[in-house]
């Protein structure tokens, strides 16, 4: 299947690659839009990284957004153990270094917790969270499998063995092919004579508990609910029935866990319409 024209539109309109040093880390993060935009910043979910949101970033253009690479992930360094409140910190930093004036923070799965954290914990430094399929349990999928591992990840000899070896966690039967590629090649770093993932097989950390999270939540928030993800429509309402107010609920039919990958246009509607009533001027563009 060859790429749609707005995919080839969307990574034509390259971020920019920036750096900042949290707590002796660095954590690299990619920019989008002009300066003076409210500010959206894009966190990804487990053993992922800033690059699988090149795609959708670019069609916020009513935000100036940032996607930052959690540490252990992608291409920021990593810490000798990972935690949700050091992440969420990473957020923070990323967005004070853009000077973003309390933005928007919407994260995937584990990306998701680390939103809420940050509005938590820093809730004077977000004007709302969002969360993509973020379910209600004690670890998301990706983080639960790869943890069970905890083994160094393993070296391919071309760039190609490594693509055809790419999966998500958890698996869907929907992967368009060309957001798939670009996200896997992304996903690789140089490994002696062959290539490697980018994330830190060490890097899973005590889990969240959205059960303490969502009642002290004092922001606006809301939940993407994929039809074919891991929340189901009890849980999605045992989480809006945690939040102290309202928690709208995005439906995104026929999605899987992973929308960028399978609904990157469905989501892009979520997420402007969600900007559109947010603080700050979420409607132009």
């Amino acid at each position: 299947m060859s790429a749609p024209a707005w995919f080839e539109a969307a990574l034509a309109d390259a971020p920019e690659h920036r750096e900042v040093d949290v707590e002796g880390t660095p954590v690299h993060y990619r920019v989008w839009g002009e300066a003076a935009r409210p500010g959206l910043v894009l966190v990804h979910g487990g053993a992922a990284h800033s690059g699988w949101w090149d795609h959708v970033a670019p069609q916020l253009h009513s935000h100036r957004v940032v996607a930052l690479d959690l540490s252990g992930h992608g291409d920021s360094g990593r810490r000798p153990a990972y935690d949700m409140d050091t992440w969420a910190r990473e957020v923070v930093a990323v967005a004070a270094a853009e000077d973003l004036a309390a933005p928007v923070v919407i994260g995937h799965s584990m990306g998701g917790w680390v939103a809420l954290t940050v509005g938590v914990a820093h809730p004077g430094a977000v004007s709302a969270v969002a969360v993509i399929d973020s379910p209600l349990v004690s670890r998301p999928p990706e983080e639960e499998r790869l943890r069970q591992r905890r083994r160094p990840t393993r070296t391919y000899a071309s760039v190609e063995e490594a693509l055809e070896r790419f999966r998500t966690l958890p698996p869907q039967d929907v992967l368009l092919p060309y957001v798939r590629d670009h996200v896997a090649r992304g996903s690789l770093r140089r490994e002696g004579e062959g290539w490697t993932w980018k994330f830190d097989p060490q890097l899973w950390g005590p889990p969240a508990l959205l059960a303490e999270l969502l009642p002290r939540l004092t922001c606006p928030a809301a939940l993407f609910r994929c039809e074919k993800g891991l929340v189901t429509p009890a849980m999605a309402e045992e989480m809006a029935g945690l939040v102290a107010g309202r928690l709208p609920v995005v439906e995104l039919p026929d999605a899987g866990h992973h929308p960028v990958f399978d609904r990157p246009l469905e989501l892009v509607t979520g997420i402007r319409t969600l900007l559109a009533f947010w603080p700050g001027d979420g409607g132009e563009g």
